[in-house]
């Protein structure tokens, strides 16, 4: 499965463990995205990532309806834009539950190459519609900016994506894209585990009649053998 609930028997500290995906071009912003999101500052030391990085961080989830909080690990998973570490991304793109898009506001072929990015995802993805957010990083820029947000957005609803424009630097923005997904993403766990609760009973339901019914009749039986 691609998430895992857990309860006492395995791990008491969280309720679920989450994997997220990070794909774009190289320099786009990804690694320093996650970093600014789990440790909460800015660094500009980083290199391009070779291969994958990985971060983790747990939270607590507050669902729309008011239930009860969740505990979630949340997996976050950088992967290289080279191409060729292409085939080691898609390995990871079958296990994930959620998936950022990234390209930089200030570098058009990083937003022309979304379209490919998007189509690998979806080909390779577990779910045959993945949640997948976009991200316009370095908003702070706004004075190199290449791509309007304007332009972002109708990319956005003609693909069926929510858009948001981060800053690795400042944190603007990266914090509601994570909580959008995290909101379908829980939304669809939670359906599919009423569904599986609902499929359950019938299956018990089904048995609980079985059964009487088998009795029944060993009861006939034994009443009329003699």
């Amino acid at each position: 499965m691609l998430r895992t609930k857990l309860g006492n028997t395995f791990n008491t500290e969280f309720d679920y463990l989450l994997k997220f995906l990070a794909l774009g071009n190289s320099n786009v912003g990804k690694t320093s995205l996650f970093y600014q999101y789990v440790e909460g500052k800015f660094s500009n030391k980083f290199l391009s990532t070779v291969g994958i990085d990985f971060r983790e961080k747990r939270i607590t989830y507050k669902p729309k309806d008011g239930s009860k909080d969740e505990r979630i690990q949340l997996q976050l998973w950088d992967t290289a834009g080279q191409e060729r570490f292409r085939s080691l991304t898609t390995a990871f793109l079958r296990d994930a539950m959620g998936f950022i898009l990234v390209f930089d506001l200030t570098e058009e072929q990083s937003f022309y190459d979304v379209t490919t990015w998007l189509d690998h995802i979806r080909a390779h993805a577990y779910y045959e519609d993945p949640f997948i957010i976009l991200c316009g990083n370095k908003s702070d820029l706004e004075n190199e900016r290449v791509i309007s947000k304007e332009t972002a957005n109708d990319f956005a609803n003609n693909n069926n994506l929510l858009y948001y424009e981060t800053s690795a630097n400042t944190g603007a923005g990266f914090n509601d894209a994570i909580e959008s997904l995290l909101d379908l993403i829980m939304e669809r766990i939670k359906r599919d585990e009423l569904e599986y609760s609902s499929h359950q009973n019938v299956k018990k339901r089904r048995l609980s009649s079985f059964l009487n019914n088998h009795l029944k009749n060993e009861d006939k039986s034994f009443k009329y053998c003699c």
